[in-house]
C-alpha cells in the first residue's frame, strides 16, 4: 500500500477503536439494538446532507440499491447483531480477539472469490503474526468473563466472516463507478431501514427514560465519527488497496483502543502491550511485503559480500 493508504488505514483504526469508548458510554442508558439503529440512522442523515454539498447524489437504480442492501446486511446488520448478542455472554477482550480473525477469513475469501487478490505465504504469515500480537496485547484476561459460551464465540466468528464477505462484496461498487462517499451513504441508509424495525421490536425505545447529554454526545460520536466518516475511509481504501489490505484494520483496532485508553483515560500501558504492538507491526510489514523484501535484500547483500571476500 502507498503512504496515503496506510495513513487512511491508521485513521480508520482510530475511528473504529474510539467506537468502543463511545459505545461504553452510550450503553449505560441505551439498549444495544437502539444504539445500533441510532448509529447507522444518524450517520445516514449526516452523509445524506454532505452528499449534495460535494455535487453527488444517491442513485435510483434498483440494481445499485440491491447492492447497497446486500452490503448493509453483510457489513452492518448481521455482524452488529451477532457481536451485540455475543458480547452479552463472553468478555469483550475475547470478542476482540475473535473479531481480529477477520483478515484470516478475508485472505481465504479473496483467494477463492477473486482473481487479483490471491493468497500468498507473506499474507498468511503476516495475518497469523498479527493475530498473535492481538492475543498477546489483550492478555489472558480476555478469556475470563461471564462464561466461555460456545455459541457466543461462534457468533463473533460469524461476524468476522460476514465482514470478510462484505469486503469482497463491496468491490463491485468500484466496477459500478460509484464514488466512495455515495457508497458509504447508500449502505448505511439501507442498514438504517433494516435495523430500525429490529430496534422498535426488540427494545421498545419509546418506553426508555431520556438519556443524559453525555450519552447523546457518545451517540453522535459513534454515528458521525466512527460510522459516517469511518465508512468514507473504508470504501476509499477498499477501492484503492483491496479487500485484504482493508481488513488489516481489525488488527489495528485493539492498538488504537489501548492507545486511546492511555491518552484519554490515563490507563497504564504494560509490557505486553508493547510486545503485542511489535508483533502486529511485523505482521503488517509481512503482508505489505516490506519485511520479506528487506530480508531478501539483506540476504542478497550478505551473499555478495561473501563473494567479494572470496
Amino acid at each position: 500500500m502507498s503512504a496515503s493508504e496506510w495513513t487512511m488505514l491508521l485513521g480508520l483504526s482510530l475511528l473504529w477503536g474510539g467506537s468502543f469508548f463511545f459505545t461504553g458510554v452510550a450503553l449505560t442508558a441505551l439498549p444495544p439494538f437502539t444504539l445500533v439503529a441510532l448509529r447507522v440512522g444518524i450517520a445516514a442523515l449526516v452523509l445524506a446532507l454532505v452528499l449534495p454539498l460535494v455535487g453527488l447524489r444517491l442513485p435510483r437504480s434498483r440494481r445499485v440499491w440491491a447492492a447497497f442492501f446486500g452490503m448493509g446486511v453483510l457489513n452492518n446488520v448481521l455482524p452488529f447483531c451477532l457481536i451485540v448478542w455475543g458480547q452479552t455472554h463472553i468478555a469483550s477482550g475475547l470478542a476482540a480477539i475473535l473479531n481480529a480473525t477477520t483478515p484470516l477469513f478475508t485472505v481465504v475469501a479473496t483467494h477463492v472469490l477473486t482473481s487479483d487478490e490471491r493468497m500468498t505465504g507473506n499474507r498468511l504469515a503476516g495475518v497469523l503474526i498479527g493475530l498473535a500480537g492481538v492475543i498477546v496485547m489483550i492478555g489472558a484476561s480476555a478469556f475470563a468473563g461471564p462464561s466461555a459460551d460456545l455459541l457466543a464465540q461462534l457468533a463473533i466468528l460469524g461476524a468476522a466472516l460476514s465482514y470478510a464477505f462484505a469486503a469482497v462484496f463491496g468491490r463491485r461498487f468500484r466496477r459500478m463507478g460509484i464514488p466512495p462517499l455515495t457508497t458509504a451513504t447508500g449502505q448505511v441508509t439501507a442498514s438504517a431501514f433494516l435495523l430500525l424495525p429490529v430496534a422498535l421490536w426488540a427494545d421498545r425505545p419509546w418506553t426508555l427514560a431520556m438519556p443524559a447529554a453525555s450519552v447523546w454526545g457518545a451517540v453522535l460520536g459513534i454515528a458521525v465519527l466512527s460510522t459516517a466518516l469511518a465508512y468514507v475511509l473504508y470504501f476509499r481504501i477498499l477501492t484503492t488497496a483491496g479487500a485484504t489490505n482493508l481488513m488489516l484494520v481489525t488488527l489495528l483496532i485493539p492498538v488504537s483502543a489501548v492507545l486511546l485508553g492511555a491518552v484519554v483515560l490515563g490507563e497504564r500501558l504494560e509490557p505486553r502491550h508493547g510486545l503485542g504492538m511489535a508483533l502486529i507491526a511485523c505482521g503488517l510489514a509481512a503482508i505489505d511485503g516490506r519485511l520479506p523484501n528487506a530480508f531478501r535484500a539483506w540476504r542478497s547483500e550478505a551473499r555478495m559480500g561473501r563473494v567479494r571476500d572470496l
